[in-house]
């Protein structure tokens, strides 16, 4: 069985999603700088598919494996000190 979102919405500090099995997933939007900086418009125009959710104009795609797994933007670069 695949689990996939069925609803998404933001309070000031977090992203909610709704997944087809019951239950409620709350994650930080810090986790996704490009969500965390958008308007509420920008980030009301997510895209639901079978397996993640999509932002056209914010170039942003988050799967929902990614998210039960504990996972924000993998797309960061972390700087270590050398």
């Amino acid at each position: 069985m695949t689990i996939s979102a069925t609803s998404v919405r933001f309070d000031e500090h977090t992203m909610w999603v709704e997944l087809s099995d019951g239950r409620t997933l709350g994650v930080p939007l810090a986790w996704f700088p490009r969500l965390l900086h958008a308007t509420s418009a920008e980030r009301n125009r997510v895209e639901l598919s079978r397996v993640g959710l999509h932002w056209e104009a914010l170039d942003e795609d988050i799967s929902i494996a990614s998210l039960l797994a504990g996972r924000g933007d993998v797309t960061r670069s972390t700087d270590h000190a050398a």
